[in-house]
């Protein structure tokens, strides 16, 4: 009789069983999501060109929307920068969680997740570090484009905790709606599909929104589907931050909005990981 009839058959059944059975506490969780948070943060400093999405396209819309429909909408440009940063904001935050979902997918068919399969880490670490590491990309984001509405002569009077307030807002939402993209990474066959099914998202999600044109202006049936929309109250709050109304009800519903898709679609998120794992 040799040593291997001696000891037990481990099967793919007992191996999930263990990993079932050790899942790790919630310290080890935090520590995890911090270490996956880490390896993002290095893959952008090795890979500079992620950060053109959140530098050059703030510059760009920002300047672009102004001068093109500042006139129309507003009458001037200047009139039209309080109602036109916070809509920008919302646009870029949305860009730029856009691409969370893109790398995600990219990691998983260069077989980096495979890795993942034999480590006993958290089920969310690999998802929920990525998606931190990305708040720095939201946050240059929202920082360049009320620098670049300032320089074009946009003075919020809600003044410099206004300012704070929504930019923190804005780095919120990103950070929330990013939850959507995750879970299209993990369901989609290819990084182009998420990018594509991606964009069909970002732009309804956008323009059928208040973020450039008041709501009024629509038909009614489209205003119902604005006054539902995340976007349009997260928006609407970062112009209330902004513009010196200060801590309206609209800050309280785009913090609820953001709380209900994050309630969505992290478990979607983590389950469909889950299954491919």
């Amino acid at each position: 009789m040799t040593a291997e009839t001696l000891l037990p058959r481990t099967t793919s059944t007992d191996v999930t069983e263990r990993r079932l059975s050790s899942r790790p506490s919630l310290q080890e969780t935090v520590a995890q999501t911090l270490a996956m948070a880490w390896r993002a943060l290095k893959k952008m400093r090795r890979n500079p060109e992620q950060f053109f999405d959140v530098t050059l396209q703030p510059i760009l819309f920002t300047a672009m929307f102004a001068y093109v429909f500042g006139g129309a909408v507003s009458g001037s440009v200047q009139d039209y920068l309080p109602i036109m940063i916070p809509g920008i904001l919302a646009q870029t935050a949305l860009t730029a969680c856009m691409a969370t979902g893109t790398q995600m997918r990219e990691d998983m068919d260069k077989g980096v997740f495979d890795r993942f399969k034999a480590m006993p880490i958290a089920r969310i670490a690999p998802l929920a570090g990525p998606m931190m590491a990305d708040l720095l990309r939201y946050g240059i984001a929202a920082t360049i484009t009320i620098a670049v509405g300032m320089a074009m002569g946009y003075r919020p009077d809600g003044g410099a905790v206004g300012v704070v307030a929504g930019w923190l807002l804005t780095i919120v939402a990103g950070w929330s709606l990013a939850w959507i993209f995750a879970w299209l990474g993990t369901v989609a066959r290819s990084a182009q599909a998420v990018q594509g099914i991606g964009m069909m998202i970002m732009f309804p999600l956008t323009f059928l929104s208040n973020a450039y044109v008041p709501a009024k202006t629509m038909p009614d049936w489209l205003q119902t589907f604005v006054k539902i929309n995340p976007v349009s109250h997260v928006v609407t709050a970062v112009r209330d931050l902004m513009n010196g109304n200060g801590l309206t009800a609209e800050v309280g519903w785009a913090l609820v909005a953001c709380a209900i898709v994050v309630a969505i679609f992290a478990p979607l998120a983590v389950r469909s990981y889950s299954r491919k794992m």
